[in-house]
């Protein structure tokens, strides 16, 4: 049985492998060939943070794949009312075949895996969002031809998705830097991890000017993550100067990509003009969420895996 808690604990093959398969359930969808490899399958979406993207994805997809999804907002859930994780786990493991779920706490996550008997699939927490940087991996591939040797910059808080970029690029044979502001690091363990592979492979600064020279890939989020509202003037003021922007822009590479996980908010992590320059990349990587989330769905989930 396989699950995706966090991208750690996927190994670069892995990665690559689905990857491969999600550029082939994209050109299968695109040219109306059908993939039913969940067929008669059900998946419970138990959400406790609110979504547009992973839900419509993960639910658009399953469908796709033939099988059945199942929202469960956890003001509908037992979980939400107090009852153990533990208890959920093992109980919706006798009535599922798989269980994606957008939580807080990343424990939450394990837990499931830990107690129950079927595929858990992490849609976010407040320590990674690994489908969403298997989507962005694809979507580079698909830009630039290839992932080895291109330098990836993130901008902004060392936060879920910094997390699992750091993972996700490093494990696939990318360079990664980052201009973080002091307090707003990566926990320690995710700056060992990016430390193994050496001073010229990882690098976290302070300075986003310096983390963005003779980058490929921009990449940037919110300042403010859900659940950080109450911090917004605070953290406006820390991230000041932390924004791509064409000042940015232009000490990267030629053909330098931009991604956003979106939402954006224009004017504060990205001006207007370079959002809108780069939308087409944006847009395509928004669209890969759901092409890379079915290929977790069928790696985990599916009895016979599709030739890829």
């Amino acid at each position: 049985m396989k699950h995706l808690l966090k991208l750690e604990d996927w190994s670069t093959e892995e990665i690559i492998n689905t990857l491969n398969l999600a550029d082939q359930l994209k050109y299968e969808q695109k040219h109306g060939i059908e993939h039913k490899y969940l067929k008669g399958k059900t998946l419970g979406m138990i959400f406790e943070k609110s979504s547009t993207r992973t839900r419509v994805s993960f639910e658009v997809g399953m469908t796709q794949l033939g099988g059945y999804p199942l929202f469960l907002s956890s003001n509908d859930l037992q979980i939400g009312r107090g009852e153990p994780v533990e208890d959920t786990a093992r109980v919706l493991s006798r009535f599922l075949d798989g269980i994606m779920i957008r939580t807080f706490e990343q424990s939450e996550v394990e837990a499931l895996a830990e107690y129950g008997s079927i595929p858990i699939i992490n849609g976010l927490t407040d320590y990674c969002h690994p489908c969403q940087v298997l989507a962005d991996l694809m979507t580079i591939r698909e830009f630039k031809g290839k992932l080895e040797g291109l330098k990836m910059c993130f901008i902004g808080d060392g936060n879920n998705m910094m997390n699992s970029l750091i993972v996700g690029a490093l494990s696939t044979g990318m360079s990664f830097s980052a201009a973080c502001p002091e307090g707003y690091m990566p926990p320690e363990h995710i700056l060992e991890f990016g430390k193994k592979y050496g001073n010229g492979k990882f690098e976290i600064v302070t300075d986003p000017i310096e983390a963005a020279k003779n980058a490929d890939v921009v990449y940037t989020d919110v300042w403010a993550s859900m659940g950080q509202e109450e911090e917004k003037k605070i953290r406006e003021a820390a991230f000041e100067g932390y924004q791509v922007n064409k000042e940015l822009m232009a000490v990267t590479n030629d053909e330098c990509m931009v991604l956003h996980c979106l939402p954006a908010h224009r004017g504060e992590e990205i001006t207007a003009d370079v959002f809108e320059e780069h939308a087409n990349e944006i847009f395509e990587e928004a669209e890969n969420r759901l092409h890379a989330q079915k290929a977790v769905l069928v790696e985990c989930m599916a009895d016979k895996k599709p030739e890829h």
